[in-house]
């Protein structure tokens, strides 16, 4: 069996939701909006969406698990951690990412980690439109991908 999800769409009974850390709010605002723009252009109408703001990256998971207990069929993690002076990044973002894969395998739901883990701002501002793509953009993807993936697979 190969099953690849072709054409993704957005089903109207889904809910969707966006956990957006404020922190480095100038890369994360735009992570958002470009997350909220391709979900729509993939048939979500924005009453579908249930977006959260958070403090800061490390606070994501709870944030996402708590859009999965209210019925949200896939969260969309969206922040911004920035190397600076000291190891803080590295724990910031080894905390972040395990807490979000904790969370999808705890509820067997998808969560897409659109968190930008970069070195300085130029490497940021490279994944919100830049050289690299669309980080917002491609997060909402991945979700809505493996929510049509798993009810494929009927889990």
């Amino acid at each position: 069996m190969n099953i690849r999800i072709a054409n993704l769409k957005v089903a109207p009974e889904w809910r969707i939701g966006i956990v957006t850390s404020r922190f480095n709010d100038e890369v994360t605002s735009k992570l958002e909006s470009g997350a909220v723009e391709r979900l729509i252009e993939l048939g979500a109408k924005d009453e579908q969406l249930l977006r959260l703001s958070v403090p800061g990256a490390v606070e994501i998971p709870l944030a996402v698990q708590a859009l999965l207990k209210k019925g949200c069929i896939g969260v969309v993690a969206l922040g911004a951690v920035i190397r600076g002076e000291t190891a803080h990044f590295e724990y910031v973002c080894r905390s972040v990412e395990r807490g979000c894969s904790n969370v999808a395998l705890e509820f067997g739901k998808p969560v897409a980690f659109g968190v930008l883990t970069v070195d300085n701002d130029e490497q940021a501002a490279e994944r919100i439109g830049g050289r690299h793509g669309h980080k917002g953009r491609e997060a909402a993807e991945v979700v809505v991908e493996m929510v049509q993936l798993l009810k494929e697979l009927q889990l």
